[in-house]
């Protein structure tokens, strides 16, 4: 970098990918200083709020973040809001480039009627509020006996499995109290989840699945007429060893004795139902039904409808069909795929020309897929194209105010009550002292005020 001093780099967004971005820059021959910018109080995005409580393994995936942030190299700037606490216009002024990693946090749409009915809920909602999201509200509507859930992935699972264990099994998690309460008065008795292909084609980890069978007093349900092989399916089934667990566990399921069910819950898999209709037969505006297609393998692993409907008696519907990523202001976006316009983690342009000093990484690059190891991948592409052009930086950097300093005092100016890490040291230490109390790990902090107040220790 020109002027002798460090390339200043932000990265707005601290979740998996944003810290992986962060770690790979870190650790590169660069000359680099890095500040990692996030909208809620705490780090750690999808990882904190969008895996099940009742996942702790899962959740150790923090503990690795969390090595990486405390190490001090990176600094932690959260509680800042892109586009409203801080513009475009600002970061260029205080960084030489900014990495996006915003990731995608709504609902994929499902263009079916009655989809908008009351009682019809989105999976990233009813997953913000069991996680303690600080922008949901604190109480969520439990009201239904039978539910319906669309998708054949972990977070159809995830949503599932919730609704349909007892909230006490769930005590030993980091539950929050209000979400404890909450599930504690669902009067919930059977949890239907739908995918529209058959079995060979679920996107359910092998373990996931497996622990369905493992919650008590919930017996797990299978129909052997939704078990459909088709030259497609065998092939999956044959090459990868997760397909064929994943199809051993679901024909184990189908083949149980039905008198052999007694648990005070069901949860019910079935396969080639298409969702065809939310349904309100009662003209009230709520959900009273729910009626899919049955679906038939076309022999390549695809379906087609068979015009052949089935009506299920369900009071609510939940949609685990994907995320979708949300456009950031002044940030060319592909409103078709949800993602940030780029080549590689390269922001593009109209003209598709790369904007210099604009990269993005994640979900926001490359739509809602993949584990942890592609996000780590893929944030090593961006890298590389940020280091191939830092040379060339200098020629378009707009950094006036490159120190450290600036941008804090920019924010302070600004009355943004900005945490950094010791911030959220003191908000992850009051949770684990909340749930010393109760034998457990940590009981979240879920509001917003509340968060922010024991992060810059106001709460004493």
């Amino acid at each position: 970098m020109t002027e002798n001093r460090q390339l200043r780099v932000a990265v707005v967004g601290a979740g998996p990918a944003g810290i992986y971005a962060s770690d790979i820059l870190s650790k590169t021959d660069l000359d680099v200083s890095i500040d990692l910018f996030d909208r809620l109080p705490a780090p750690f995005g999808l990882v904190r709020y969008g895996v099940a409580p009742d996942h702790p393994r899962i959740k150790q995936i923090i503990k690795a973040l969390h090595k990486i942030l405390e190490r001090g190299d990176i600094r932690l700037i959260s509680n800042v809001d892109y586009g409203v606490d801080l513009k475009l216009e600002n970061l260029r002024e205080f960084y030489d480039a900014v990495i996006f990693s915003t990731g995608a946090i709504k609902d994929a749409e499902l263009p079916i009627p009655g989809v908008d009915l009351d009682g019809s809920y989105g999976a990233a909602d009813f997953v913000s509020w069991y996680d303690g999201h600080p922008d949901v509200p604190d109480t969520w509507p439990l009201e239904a006996e039978s539910i319906a859930v669309i998708g054949a992935g972990n977070v159809a699972l995830d949503v599932a499995r919730v609704l349909a264990k007892h909230p006490k099994d769930l005590l030993s998690t980091e539950i929050p109290d209000n979400v404890y309460q909450g599930l504690s008065k669902s009067p919930v008795k059977d949890v239907h989840v739908f995918a529209r292909r058959g079995p060979a084609q679920a996107k359910f980890s092998p373990l996931e699945l497996r622990e369905l069978g493992h919650v008590p007093d919930v017996d797990v349900i299978v129909y052997p007429e939704d078990f459909e092989f088709d030259e497609g399916s065998l092939a999956a089934i044959e090459a990868t060893n997760q397909t064929k667990q994943v199809v051993k566990t679901l024909t184990d399921w189908a083949l149980k004795d039905p008198t052999k069910f007694t648990a005070s819950r069901r949860l019910h898999l079935h396969f080639l139902h298409a969702p065809a209709e939310v349904v309100d037969a009662n003209g009230d505006g709520k959900v009273d039904g729910f009626r899919t297609e049955r679906t038939k393998l076309n022999g390549d692993g695809t379906v087609s409808g068979t015009g052949v409907f089935h009506d299920w008696d369900v009071q609510a519907v939940y949609r685990a069909v994907g995320y979708f990523g949300s456009e950031l202001p002044e940030i060319p976006y592909n409103d078709k795929r949800g993602v940030i316009t780029n080549d590689e983690g390269r922001v593009l342009d109209l003209e598709g020309n790369h904007i210099p000093g604009l990269y993005c990484t994640g979900w926001i690059k490359r739509g809602p897929v993949g584990l942890i190891g592609h996000t780590k991948s893929d944030a090593s592409e961006t890298i590389r194209h940020l280091t191939e052009d830092a040379e060339n930086l200098s020629a378009f950097a707009t950094a006036t105010q490159p120190t450290p300093e600036a941008i804090t005092e920019f924010l302070a100016e600004r009355g943004v009550s900005y945490i950094e890490w010791s911030g959220w040291q003191l908000l992850d230490e009051y949770e684990k002292a909340l749930g010393e109390k109760e034998g457990r790990e940590r009981i979240k902090v879920v509001p917003r005020h509340e968060q922010i107040n024991i992060s810059l220790g106001r709460n004493s």
